[in-house]
């Protein structure tokens, strides 16, 4: 039998929803039956495993035994706590990773790097299209959406197990690589086609905020303009493509050139 979750439990893992809370106690939130069963039996440990009776009594030893502290919640205590509208039959409280960053992470690599992106929806998605394409860092502003939102979280759909999400200041991080000259492809409304771009093994994509794109303090450091072409002639209401799906076609388009042999790395 498992204990029900307290008050000061539930209050705890509700202030979790919020960037200082999460940073100031290094947890964060994982929700959902596969993503909490995957993210356990990954090898990862969780601090409190957080689930209704008949799912915990449902899942295997690996998956309870991964957990520091094991509560029962009824669905409407789930709905409480949970960041989701829907709430699945469990969420798990995790320790945050902690990993060392070094410039030498992104050497011989391509590396999405964001500015300003806002939507947590945007940021779990391209860290989704990341970890589709092999690529293991994206390095972001500092006034990004936090890596460890239960929203960021949820739209990665379990793609945060395998993907570096870094923090730093761009101006520094973009000046270091021109200095070393590492190319800097952007991606802008006026940049030559991505498909005719001659695209090497080594090298940042820098995608821009959703509404604003490239700001002008960073487009300065962008050695490289890439665009993916639309339409002949505008449409009405369509002026760009959202941050998250260009990321999804720029990066399929590194990796096509990669499979052809273009790219002369073991791995993007």
């Amino acid at each position: 039998m498992h204990r029900m979750i307290t008050r000061n439990q539930a209050k705890m893992i509700l202030s979790l929803q919020k960037r200082k809370v999460r940073e100031e106690n290094s947890l964060f939130v994982i929700e959902g039956d596969k993503m909490v069963r995957e993210y356990i039996t990954s090898g990862n440990r969780v601090s409190i495993l957080a689930g209704k009776p008949e799912w915990l009594d449902g899942e295997s030893e690996t998956v309870i035994g991964g957990a520091d502290e094991i509560v029962t919640v009824s669905y409407e205590e789930l709905r409480r706590i949970s960041s989701l509208k829907t709430p699945h039959n469990v969420l798990a409280v995790a320790p945050m990773a902690k990993r060392d960053y070094a410039d030498q992470l992104l050497a011989g690599r391509i590396t999405p790097v964001l500015e300003y992106v806002q939507d947590p929806g945007n940021l779990g998605t391209i860290i989704r299209i990341a970890a589709w394409f092999g690529i293991g860092n994206i390095v972001c502003s500092p006034d990004c959406v936090d890596f460890y939102n239960p929203k960021v979280i949820q739209a990665t759909m379990g793609a945060f197990m395998h993907v570096n999400v870094w923090y730093r200041p761009l101006e520094t991080f973009l000046g270091k690589a021109v200095s070393e000259g590492i190319p800097v492809y952007g991606a802008t409304m006026d940049g030559r086609s991505v498909y005719d771009t001659d695209i090497g093994g080594e090298g940042i994509i820098l995608f821009g905020n959703e509404s604003r794109g490239i700001s002008d303090r960073l487009i300065g450091y962008v050695t490289r303009r890439i665009t993916i072409p639309g339409p002949p002639k505008p449409l009405a209401g369509i002026e760009s493509l959202n941050v998250s799906m260009a990321a999804a076609i720029i990066c399929s388009e590194f990796a096509r050139r990669k499979r052809q042999g273009s790219l002369k790395v073991e791995s993007l």
